[in-house]
């Protein structure tokens, strides 16, 4: 059986996703809040970047 790196839990299926530009295999759980993650921290560099009055490509 797998081990999902996060949660140490054996999974009968993992999932690949990209983690701060690393591709890390996980369970569906734990892809679900890296990829609930990742698009919080966009969001709030795009607020910042829009405050900052930030006109660079990203």
């Amino acid at each position: 059986m797998p081990v999902c790196r996060e949660c140490q839990d054996e999974v009968e299926e993992l999932f690949a996703v990209r983690v701060d530009g690393r591709k890390q295999r996980l369970c569906e759980d734990c892809a679900d809040r890296a990829r609930e993650a990742a698009e919080i921290a966009e969001q709030s560099e795009s607020v910042i970047q829009d405050m900052m009055g930030f006109k660079g490509r990203r």
